[in-house]
């Protein structure tokens, strides 16, 4: 996610923005920039790169002002580099502005101002908004904010500063957190507390659909219709260590809670909602390739792998091409059978990976079309590729994926549904239900996460435990493998998943008495089947956890303890299992006294085979 700073005061405000954004680097960037009202007007200083960069080029020439803006960048809309950093301007350089979150309309909005003569610079969605700034300008920073932002769709927080109106800077939330600090004859901005903690502790908070005016002597909160709004200050009571993991204690478990975000920021723009369909404009992908397709081949490491495990079952189910789901470090040591009706679908959240870079130019050096889903612009997997599906997950910092994952497990979803749409292989009535249930998922999340302390007592219970399993069948196979990694990686407790089906060839020989057996149970037409399994551990003595939906199965007979999601459709049940299971292992390795957020002998992202 990238980093907003914004000042007014009486210091030099370079060094105020330079200390705020190093106070955000732990949430990854790849370019850095400020703008600064100097005696010259309004100047801008941004380079590709670390932090360090930004530095050396203001060390030699400074910008000289007591009011300004910063950013640190983590690309979606076009490469890292010089011209796509942060800030941006209009033409005529009136207006900067610095942005996170994602605009989804403005390629439409790019064309109307294309037409009026702005001429744009950059690839970005930010750029859009500094020239519909000056498009709009009506003698009123504020209200031409306000009629600007009334014109957007998607996430944004936003900082603006107008060069004619130099005392005052202007910050604006919508889906993407924002935070005003409060000082002595000094204001400032962030996108996260640890931006200001250096120069104060006083802090508002703002919400959706609030901006906020600031000057040198105060702070105006207001609604985006100019109404003022009153509010008591926080003050911030943490230490910085604390303050980055936005008050949780690791950033496992901050990742765990931003997913609801990170679901709506990848569904972000490509859904027609009013037409119920999906639109991935980024691919090239045309119908009648579409239809030539096949076979697919999805190729992965760990839990990455595990995203394309369900990604295989939702994408046959949807368009019955048949799909294969390979190891990336087996992939190209077995001669896969490919040609160039193979879609071979490469997963990696860092687009680093080694093994699966090495699978994807195995792939096309058999003639096969590479399509990557991958969470970082101008990684090696998204600039190999032939097509790219990214994913809004924003920067994972624990070792334990998250957001990651799960952020894979939509980009499977949009993709399935596409896919389906141009083969015309599922009936629109029912497309429309899955497009309606996936829109859903945020809030179901939400609503996850609120079972967290019951989690947290039974995954205490686990803690002392020297082995777990996990079951399922289906979709919920594919969970339980992710579950059991999750926990193993960070608990250190031996783990297992199997197919519940397969307990009788050999694992129910591991089972006694006490044994901790999580079993998920969300797809209704294997419900019976499971059900017997479940009945089969625990006759051998077992302590069984079941996961279910809200209205489903009734595991009272068979299970000790029973977990419910959400309900949903069964195609979209792993991206709500998935959360009861990171939180089970998250609080398993807390109380077993881990580091949770660097277990041992592992590393974020596998550059190495």
């Amino acid at each position: 996610m990238c980093g907003i700073v914004g000042y007014i005061g009486a210091r030099n405000s370079q060094d105020v923005l330079l200390d705020g954004l190093k106070k955000l680097e732990y949430r990854g960037y790849d370019s850095a920039g400020v703008a600064v009202f100097t005696s010259n007007g309004l100047e801008v200083k941004k380079a590709k790169g670390r932090l360090a960069v930004l530095e050396s080029q203001l060390a030699s020439s400074p910008l000289i002002g007591t009011a300004g803006i910063g950013h640190t960048r983590w690309a979606t809309h076009g490469k890292p580099s010089d011209v796509n950093s942060h800030p941006h301007t209009d033409n005529g350089m009136r207006f900067s502005v610095v942005h996170n979150g994602i605009i989804e309309n403005y390629l439409t909005l790019k064309e109307e101002l294309s037409a009026k003569g702005h001429r744009f610079v950059s690839e970005t969605d930010t750029e859009v908004l500094s020239h519909l700034l000056a498009d709009l300008y009506d003698g009123s920073l504020v209200r031409t904010v306000q009629k600007a932002v009334k014109k957007l769709k998607g996430a944004f927080a936003l900082a603006v500063m107008y060069v004619h109106e130099p005392d005052q800077l202007v910050a604006v939330r919508q889906a993407s957190p924002l935070i005003i600090g409060v000082g002595q004859g000094e204001n400032f901005i962030g996108s996260d507390i640890p931006a200001v903690l250096n120069y104060t502790r006083d802090i508002y908070i703002l919400n959706d659909g609030e901006m906020a005016v600031l000057t040198r002597n105060g702070v105006e909160l207001m609604d985006l219709d100019g109404n003022n709004i009153s509010r008591e200050l926080f003050v911030v009571d943490w230490d910085l260590s604390t303050a980055e993991k936005g008050g949780f204690d690791h950033f496992m478990l901050k990742e765990i809670h931003e997913q609801p975000k990170a679901y709506r920021d990848t569904m972000g723009g490509r859904i027609d909602v009013q037409a119920n369909k999906i639109i991935l404009d980024e691919l090239n992908l045309k119908q009648e390739d579409i239809r030539a397709l096949e076979k697919i081949h999805i190729v992965a490491c760990g839990t990455a792998y595990h995203a394309g495990l369900v990604g295989r079952s939702v994408i046959e189910s949807l368009t019955r091409i048949p799909v294969e789901s390979d190891v990336a470090s087996e992939y190209r040591y077995r001669s896969p059978i490919i040609n160039e009706r193979t879609l071979v679908i490469v997963v990696s959240q860092s687009g680093e990976t080694a093994d699966t870079l090495a699978a994807l130019r195995e792939a096309k050096r058999y003639g096969a079309k590479v399509l990557a889903i991958t969470n970082v612009v101008g990684s090696s997997v998204a600039r190999e590729a032939d097509e790219v599906l990214f994913t809004w997950a924003g920067p994972e910092i624990a070792v334990a994926s998250t957001k990651a994952y799960s952020s894979q497990l939509i980009a499977f979803y949009l993709l399935g549904l596409h896919l389906a749409a141009q083969r015309d292989s599922v009936k629109a009535g029912d497309l429309a239900e899955l497009i309606h249930a996936l829109q859903k998922l945020p809030e179901q999340v939400e609503e996850l996460l609120q079972q967290a302390p019951a989690i947290k007592s039974l995954a205490e219970a686990f803690a002392a435990r020297s082995s777990v399993f996990f079951i399922g069948r289906g979709l919920d196979y594919a969970a339980a493998m992710e579950g059991s990694l999750k926990l193993k990686e960070i608990s250190y407790i031996h783990s297992e998943a199997y197919a519940a089906g397969e307990l009788k060839h050999g694992t129910l020989a591991l089972i006694e008495q006490g044994v901790p057996v999580i079993a998920l149970a969300t797809q209704e037409e294997l419900l019976e089947k499971m059900i017997s399994n479940i009945k089969e551990v625990k006759a051998r003595d077992a302590f069984v956890l079941g996961i279910v939906m809200e209205g489903g199965a009734d595991l009272a007979d068979c299970a000790d303890q029973v977990l419910k999601i959400p309900r949903t459709m069964p195609l979209l049940a792993p991206a709500l299992s998935a959360i009861p299971l990171q939180l089970l292992a998250y609080y398993a390795s807390l109380a077993r006294g881990n580091d949770v957020d660097k277990p041992r002998n592992l590393a974020k992202s596998v550059t190495v085979e």
